[in-house]
């Protein structure tokens, strides 16, 4: 009696050939830092006030998104947090999830002539402040989420051990981050203090703001 092993099949050519072009379409639905800092994204008056309160309001943990819909004067009109899947990093299935929430919490801004509110998002997670290729599919799924539900893109923030910061822009502190305990939200909303602009940014940031 004789024994062996039957072979694993080979992939096919097709089967290659569609897991590569899977992986170069993701890579396509994301934005670089430069990419994203000259798209006109509106600044935050009060970045840190806004981090607070939506850290106070849904306590993020790591693979945690906190999707904020803000008015004209920066007031918070609506928000949502959802868990991250366990999949590889995609543009479109970020969008897909940051639309279902948004059309969960307001409605649609489509019949307005130009978009009069900002929808933000701030992403727990775990890493450092440097820029990811899941920071840059967040991005490309706020920007086309807010397209399609007449909002302005806003900013997007990650939120790390380390702290938060605002990505494209240089802004960021070290509270709240990952493992500080949310403040209240009366206590939040007080803290009105802005936060500094880091070395490098403060030209960029006043010609984005002229615009």
């Amino acid at each position: 009696m004789t024994f062996g092993f039957v072979p694993t099949a080979a992939p096919t050519t097709s089967s290659t050939s569609l897991s590569a072009a899977d992986s170069v379409n993701r890579l396509g639905r994301l934005l670089e830092p430069s990419e994203w800092s000259a798209a006109g994204i509106p600044l935050l008056r009060n970045p840190r006030e806004v981090v607070s309160g939506l850290h106070s309001r849904h306590r993020p943990s790591p693979a945690t998104a906190v999707v904020a819909v803000l008015d004209h004067e920066e007031r918070l009109t609506a928000s949502a947090s959802f868990p991250r899947r366990s999949a590889p990093a995609d543009g479109w299935e970020f969008r897909n999830a940051l639309l279902a929430h948004l059309r969960r919490v307001i409605p649609h801004d489509l019949r307005r002539r130009t978009p009069v509110r900002t929808a933000v998002l701030l992403y727990c997670r775990e890493g450092d402040e440097r820029w990811t290729e899941e920071d840059g599919a967040w991005m490309w799924g706020l920007r086309d989420a807010c397209t399609l539900h007449g909002l302005r893109c806003g900013a997007y923030i990650t939120l790390t051990r380390g702290g938060w910061q605002v990505l494209g822009e240089g802004r960021g502190g070290r509270r709240p981050n990952s493992l500080s305990r949310p403040a209240d939200l009366a206590d939040a909303a007080a803290d009105s203090g802005a936060a500094p602009l880091r070395s490098g940014a403060a030209t960029a940031l006043r010609r984005v703001a002229a615009r």
